[in-house]
């Protein structure tokens, strides 16, 4: 996956979850942040940051802030739209004979359902951007929804289909996620469940450059 117009800024401030502050060549601009999860241990004041410009009709801010230089160097994509588009990517060099993407299944919308030699898939992609000591944790943020995922899987399991949470680990180095329980129990005790159920695990491992995202492998 490929951004154009990708540009170098400084972090200033974030005023809420949806804007940033930045500085670009002396000035201050208003850039969009494609990530409502919190991102308090990147998005420092002072860090680097890029940008890219879509250039969309009818846009309050030019820029969309996509990836940001963490304190200890690692380059991160913190694009809440890019885990869905590479797993699309990497999913049609699986030998997948059908992928249809927003599957309605029980109460949820899966992000991917799959065919292949006659059966079933269905895979919920997550992003993973916060790292600890090496390896990645998921939630950074509270998610009910992630909960609720998690136990449609688990569900879909015990009706015959191969059931797959797939975390997109957005930042290059780190080949594992753990369920962040300090941030939201609940997600640990779905996790569990899930995996007691059969549901896979799947680790999607990244490269991370400025102006693009790709996944490398699988673990």
């Amino acid at each position: 996956m490929q951004y154009q117009n990708i540009t170098r800024a400084t972090f200033i401030s974030r005023p809420n979850r949806f804007i940033a502050q930045v500085e670009i060549e002396g000035r201050t601009e208003t850039v969009h942040v494609k990530n409502t999860g919190r991102c308090r241990e990147l998005l420092i004041p002072g860090c680097d940051v890029w940008l890219t410009a879509p250039d969309s009709p009818g846009r309050k801010t030019k820029y969309d802030l996509v990836a940001v230089r963490k304190s200890n160097g690692l380059l991160i994509n913190i694009d809440s739209q890019a885990p869905n588009k590479v797993a699309s990517e990497w999913l049609s060099k699986q030998g997948y004979t059908k992928i249809i993407p927003e599957y309605r299944y029980g109460n949820s919308r899966i992000d991917f359902y799959m065919e292949r030699n006659g059966e079933r898939y269905l895979m919920e992609v997550k992003g993973c951007t916060l790292e600890i000591d090496g390896t990645g944790y998921f939630p950074d943020a509270p998610t009910e929804r992630g909960v609720k995922h998690l136990r449609e899987l688990a569900e879909a399991k015990k009706a015959g289909y191969h059931a797959m949470a797939a975390f997109v680990i957005q930042m290059d180095g780190i080949d594992e996620v753990r369920p962040n329980v300090a941030m939201h129990e609940e997600f640990g005790t779905a996790w569990d469940e899930a995996v007691k159920a059969g549901v896979e695990i799947v680790f999607l491992k990244c490269h991370v450059e400025p102006d693009s995202l790709v996944i490398t492998g699988k673990s």
